[in-house]
């Protein structure tokens, strides 16, 4: 054997840095990681049986809808009363009860206005109004509440003060032109947020949190926060286990537990495969997973270029992976091992089978890769589209490419890009679709660190959706920053990518748990 034989053994390309399979090979990128398997981690599912999974799949063709934001506005004012050759009033258009009620009206219509525009499930609560110290929203009130919106037209420090002990969230909107001039629009730096210094003073609350006139800046920090409220605590299981791309794999799921307050439940491949073979048995199960594929395939922006029965294997799958994550409330999972652990269970590829989930509204991800993942949660969240964890390459001539073979085919969240289903890459084995993404698509891009402490943002635009010899589903996407400064300043691995741009909400969320927005678009060409 030629030593040029033996590093391409040693280097075959992959798509997840974990031992070969079935020859027991290093790969490239096990090669890369250093470390075989660990212990599953998380919480293990048990006791799975396939006519409770089936039951709770039967009839869920959508995952759970986002929990609504409860939005709290406050009103602060005063109503100052004349005195004799003294100040006796601050700046400010909300001088008396009447100027309070008619503004509370104009708020009323302004947030009547924002839930319609909204793309994001808003619960607007009863607006409170303080004038002084009195009308202060009841602790239960403020408890109950998500975000509070403090429009401050007058009053004191004190109200402020007494609103930042709920430790809410807070938005600090302020008139200039859209209404009466309110008195903050003057001192709200210097009095409130630096306390009569010359740097921040209050803990949660800064620059970013001010908004003045615009509606639209109050909706997509309001969109960021419901995100950011729907991606704590994200409950998700992990076939395989929780992993981490070249990570040792006991390190990064409990950084994510800690950072993002992740439950991860752990379903063992063993009990993944009974399942699969009691849903094979399944005459009606069988049955159905094939119409789907039928009605899938009649899709005139479809095409088959793989063996029809990979796709109603993936299709099963499907039905076996909604019924657990509906059994246990969850509305996302991710596979570890998926580059041929599964194949033999599920006689076809993982690929489209995630595809599909992401397009019925879950979250799915292949390569339980948890350095990137909570950033795909937080994107969808955010966005209400499903989301693309891809591979990068290397930027060059103002361009990168991105690529994976589990991509979405509904990235806007509605409607489904032209797809062929082919083969995935590396095994050349099962069904993975090559989707069409549009060119001209404005995309977020994030690509997070190791460590759980730095997310690189890029803003980029699809410039083609090519057909190289590399995962099925690529894009050439193309950015404003220099080839170098990306180069250097991409940490990690994955990327997550999706349609729109969201580098202001996703800033807004990372501040609240500690973890830098490093945003590469702001950054031009010299």
């Amino acid at each position: 054997m030629t030593m040029e034989h033996q590093n391409q053994q040693v280097l075959q390309s992959t798509c997840c840095p974990c031992a070969g399979h079935g020859n027991h090979s290093i790969t490239r990128r096990g090669f890369l990681q250093g470390v075989g398997g660990s212990a599953l981690l998380g919480v293990a599912l048990t006791g799975l049986t396939w006519s409770a999974v089936s039951g709770a799949e039967a009839g869920h063709e959508t995952a759970p809808k986002r929990r609504a934001l409860k939005v709290k506005p406050i009103l602060v004012y005063d109503t100052p009363q004349r005195r004799p050759q003294t100040s006796w009033r601050s700046w400010g258009g909300i001088q008396t009860e009447q100027d309070a009620s008619q503004e509370v009206t104009r708020i009323k219509t302004e947030l009547n206005a924002l839930v319609k525009r909204a793309d994001f499930p808003l619960d607007i609560q009863p607006i409170a109004k303080v004038n002084g110290s009195n009308g202060l929203p009841s602790e239960a009130a403020l408890k109950d509440a998500d975000v509070l919106i403090v429009y401050a037209a007058g009053g004191w420090m004190g109200a402020f003060d007494a609103l930042a002990k709920a430790e809410k969230d807070m938005i600090i909107f302020c008139r200039h032109k859209s209404g009466p001039v309110y008195l903050w629009y003057e001192i709200i730096s210097p009095r409130y947020l630096r306390q009569h210094t010359d740097t921040l003073k209050v803990k949660g609350v800064d620059d970013w949190d001010v908004v003045i006139d615009s509606q639209d800046e109050i909706l997509w920090r309001l969109r960021s926060l419901c995100g950011l409220r729907n991606t704590m605590g994200t409950k998700i299981v992990a076939v395989g286990g929780p992993g981490a791309w070249a990570q040792p794999a006991n390190v990064v799921p409990n950084l994510v537990k800690k950072v993002w307050d992740f439950d991860i439940k752990t379903l063992s491949y063993d009990d993944l495969g009974k399942l699969i073979n009691e849903a094979r048995a399944d005459d009606t199960a069988v049955r159905r997973a094939g119409q789907r594929a039928d009605a899938y395939l009649k899709d005139a922006g479809c095409s088959l270029e793989t063996k029809r029965e990979y796709v109603q294997n993936c299709f099963l799958l499907d039905q076996v992976f909604r019924g657990v994550l509906n059994q246990e409330g969850c509305g996302a999972i991710t596979i570890n091992s998926c580059m041929g652990t599964i194949m033999p269970l599920s006689q076809t590829t993982a690929c489209m089978t995630l595809s599909l989930l992401n397009d019925a509204g879950y979250l799915a991800f292949c390569e339980s890769d948890f350095v990137v993942i909570p950033s795909g949660v937080l994107l969808a969240n955010i966005s209400g589209k499903p989301v693309f964890l891809n591979d990068p390459t290397y930027p060059h001539d103002g361009m990168i490419t991105l690529a994976h073979c589990t991509a979405p085919r509904r990235m806007d969240g509605k409607n489904l890009e032209p797809a062929r289903i082919l083969t995935h890459f590396e095994s050349d084995y099962g069904a993975a679709p090559k989707v069409e993404m549009s060119k001209g698509q404005v995309v977020t891009n994030i690509a997070p660190d190791f460590a759980l402490k730095r997310w690189v943002g890029l803003r980029g635009k699809i410039l083609d959706a090519p057909f190289m010899d590399i995962c099925r589903s690529q894009i050439d996407v193309s950015y404003d920053c220099d080839d170098l400064t990306l180069a250097e300043r991409m940490p990690g691995f994955h990327w997550m990518t999706g349609y729109g741009d969201y580098m202001n909400e996703l800033g807004y969320a990372l501040k609240r748990v500690g973890i830098t927005w490093d945003t590469l678009d702001t950054v031009k060409k010299a």
